[in-house]
């Protein structure tokens, strides 16, 4: 589960939000350039973004929203690849994971990291509605 309270300026997001795991609880806080996580009884770990196009927390699908909002990517329009500051969950080991996004219009965009690939649903906002196996907004 997660819960995320955020605020659009402009094209970026700031906020923070909580995951609850089955054996974690993390909290983090989501800053232009910099991602802090904590996982509950340790201390917090700032993330800077680097050379790197955005942050991507894994099981968050409120970081999916962040090119699709810088991009305009509701519309239809070509693939395009991003490079991410990725951040295992719970190790908190961060990497950095080439991620491509295609906007097929109608607020559905392929998603795929890897051999991983997906269709996730946004609403008119471009925020995820419904991402396959993983998470739907409430």
């Amino acid at each position: 589960m997660e819960v995320a309270r955020v605020e659009r300026r402009g094209t970026e997001l700031v906020g923070e939000g909580m995951q609850v795991g089955a054996s974690y609880g993390l909290w983090y806080r989501l800053e232009p350039g910099r991602l802090t996580v904590q996982l509950l009884g340790e201390a917090p770990r700032a993330i800077d973004l680097g050379d790197a196009d955005f942050f991507d927390l894994a099981l968050s699908p409120l970081f999916n929203s962040l090119p699709v909002l810088r991009d305009g990517l509701l519309e239809p329009g070509p693939e395009r690849t991003y490079r991410m500051r990725w951040v295992d969950v719970p190790s908190l080991q961060v990497h950095v994971s080439e991620q491509r996004y295609h906007p097929y219009g109608g607020g559905r965009i392929g998603f795929q990291a890897g051999d991983f690939a997906t269709q996730i649903q946004f609403d008119v906002d471009g925020f995820v509605h419904a991402y396959p196996d993983l998470a739907r907004r409430v």
